[in-house]
């Protein structure tokens, strides 16, 4: 699929248009892979409040789990937030990875459905 690039109105002649390139699309996941993103998520947040009071293991716990969801997910920016807020010491009780994964769900195609 091909945009024209945008011209003021008035000024365009025929000759005037670009053709573009579209972005390239991304492939929503399966529902299988969401199933187990939650999964994964979910028993990351319940490890990751096991271990809220020994830093250095919650971390590896949050480590492992944006691993995962980057292997489950593919590249996807909403998990580095995730990531982040997880590190804070305290944020392991709450389950920001499984508000991650929702969100990934619930808001990955709003970009493309715009364009």
């Amino acid at each position: 699929m091909k945009t024209i690039a945008a011209v003021p109105m008035g000024t365009a002649k025929p000759t005037d248009l670009v053709v573009q390139p579209a972005l390239p699309q991304v492939k929503r996941p399966s529902w299988k892979l969401l199933a187990l993103a939650l999964v994964v998520a979910g028993v990351s947040d319940v490890v990751s409040f096991a271990v809220t009071l020994v830093l250095p293991l919650q971390w590896g716990v949050d480590l492992a789990t944006a691993i995962a969801l980057f292997l489950i997910f593919g590249r996807r920016r909403a998990i580095l937030p995730g990531l982040i807020a997880e590190a804070i010491p305290g944020m392991g009780v709450f389950p920001v990875w499984i508000l991650v994964v929702i969100s990934i769900i619930l808001y990955d195609d709003i970009k493309r459905r715009k364009s």
